[in-house]
């Protein structure tokens, strides 16, 4: 599975995020986020922007740690 599962691992850790609270902004299942960082799943290109939203309002910095790490690459490439 994939690089957001990974890029989301690293920011809740580095940031002490926890699934609950972000499942919680999400208004979704802990069991979701759980199957994400542990890259038991991925999620759609829909709930990455919700990802990038939730994490804004939870810790603005781990949001933006959030896009350098998914897409650093890809937008530095741009």
């Amino acid at each position: 599975m994939g690089k957001a599962g990974k890029a989301l691992r690293q920011v809740l850790e580095e940031f002490e995020v926890s699934q609950y609270s972000l499942a919680a902004a999400l208004n979704i299942e802990r069991n979701s986020v759980y199957r994400w960082v542990n890259e038991k799943s991925d999620p759609s290109g829909e709930t990455i922007i919700e990802l990038v939203r939730a994490l804004k309002e939870l810790k603005p910095e781990a949001a933006k740690a959030f896009v350098e790490r998914y897409l650093g690459e890809e937008v530095n490439d741009i």
